[in-house]
């Protein structure tokens, strides 16, 4: 397959680069299941592309066929009746005509522009009738030209995930700090010189496990669950303790605009449950922990 990407592989790639239309895929039988394949993949992937059955494009869905789209058209044989039948009028049309088949000399292939061979010896079928082989071939050329085209776009992870914001890339790429914090009144907000008691009250009605303490808008400190419990331990007077006194100076901080998997790794990469989001002025804005993670699915 390596030595059929070669010049005509060349010059369609380059006229779906060049073209301001779509890249319309066609193709009858198992052709056709190929190019609805390959049809999704060229859309994912950065180029705007569908399919379109021939049968149904000779009873009008050949509107959805405009001048200046390239169509791709695959058949094994190249002599696909309700393929080769529509050629006409969509040469007419003025597209660009990309032939996919086996064979170079076929009907399909005199009336294409460019022409990708995907000819295979024989079928993997023991009759060398059900396509197989040559299905395979097709695939691997459409993936190909898939590849070829999004590297040449510049096409990268977060345009990926723009087009599967339902995925599991599209929660990583896509998803922020800022769409999953808890903000406003739901931020455990304590002054420095609060009493521990009335720390810990603010802290339960909050349910986030910890108390941030703040010194304006900025974050001096936190005090979390864990905190709490290793306090206990030494047996200290809770009433006589303020805030400033128990809290972890320097707490963890990510920007709001920051991707929630980064803050994910953050708290991986301290041993942490929570992160406090800050603007760029290092103001509180938010704050997140595991749970939102996991309820949105970002870990």
């Amino acid at each position: 397959m390596q030595a059929r990407l070669d010049g005509s592989f060349t010059a369609a790639m380059q006229a779906i680069l060049a073209t301001q239309g779509r890249v319309i895929v066609m193709g009858m039988g198992k052709s056709g299941h190929v190019g609805r394949k390959m049809a999704a993949t060229l859309a994912s992937t950065g180029t705007p592309s569908f399919f379109v059955h021939p049968a149904e494009a000779a009873h009008g869905d050949l509107g959805m066929v405009q001048a200046g789209d390239v169509v791709i058209a695959i058949s094994n044989s190249g002599e696909s009746e309700e393929l080769n039948a529509i050629l006409p009028a969509m040469r007419r049309l003025g597209i660009t005509l990309v032939a996919m088949t086996g064979r170079p000399a076929s009907s399909l292939a005199r009336h294409a522009d460019i022409t990708l061979s995907t000819a295979v010896e024989q079928e993997a079928c023991p009759l060398n009738l059900a396509p197989t082989a040559s299905t395979t071939a097709q695939i691997a050329m459409g993936d190909a030209l898939a590849v070829a085209l999004l590297d040449a776009r510049g096409f990268r992870e977060n345009d990926f995930a723009r087009s599967h914001p339902g995925g599991a890339l599209g929660r990583k790429l896509l998803m922020h700090v800022s769409d999953l914090m808890r903000s406003g009144d739901a931020l455990p907000r304590v002054a420095p010189d609060i009493g521990f008691l009335d720390m810990m009250h603010v802290m339960s009605s909050k349910g986030l496990g910890f108390a941030v303490v703040m010194q304006g808008e900025v974050p001096l400190g936190i005090f979390t669950d864990g905190d709490l419990r290793r306090l206990i331990e030494t047996g200290a007077d809770l009433r006589a303790l303020d805030a400033r006194g128990v809290m972890r100076p320097g707490p963890r901080t990510v920007r709001a605009t920051a991707l929630a998997v980064d803050a994910a790794s953050l708290m991986e990469q301290h041993s942490i449950t929570s992160v406090l989001a800050v603007d760029d002025n290092g103001h509180l804005v938010g704050a997140l922990n595991t749970n939102d993670l996991l309820r949105a699915k970002v870990i």
